[in-house]
């Protein structure tokens, strides 16, 4: 069995997304507090970073910016914490955002309590420096911008 060390936060303890050179681009445009996703030029944009457009399968898609605005598809709300380096980050509100140029992205809601979630909710996009990695979230859409 191959074991793949996960990079975690030293002052949180939470874990640290993993870049791939695929995904490479994803995580830069979010250090520059950009959303940026990959588009083929034939089926649109999608979401996660990946090798080929999963529609088509042809590589010759780019990335490109989005609004960062959308709407909860669907939510949970996390409360039990099974990884302790979440536990501090409780309870937490897992949402699919579906962002206003199609594409669903899995994400966590912040900036309001998880009573004032709802599916259909308009949420803009909001960024987290987390030890060197900068993180994707949504908020409520009448927020300030974080």
């Amino acid at each position: 069995m191959i074991r793949i060390e996960q990079p975690y936060d030293e002052a949180t303890g939470r874990p640290i997304p993993r870049r791939t050179p695929t995904s490479a681009p994803y995580f830069e445009a979010a250090r520059e507090g950009r959303l940026s996703l990959q588009k083929c030029p034939r089926d649109g944009f999608f979401f996660y970073p990946r090798a080929a457009c999963p529609e088509c399968l042809g590589d010759d898609w780019s990335w490109a910016d989005v609004s960062g605005h959308g709407t909860v598809y669907s939510y949970t709300v996390e409360r039990m914490g099974l990884d302790p380096a979440q536990r501090s980050q409780l309870p937490l509100v897992v949402a699919i955002v579906e962002l206003d140029e199609g594409p669903r992205m899995t994400s966590n809601i912040v900036g309001c309590p998880p009573e004032e979630v709802s599916v259909g909710q308009a949420v803009q996009v909001a960024f987290e420096d987390l030890g060197g990695e900068t993180l994707i979230h949504f908020e409520p859409a009448d927020s300030e911008p974080t």
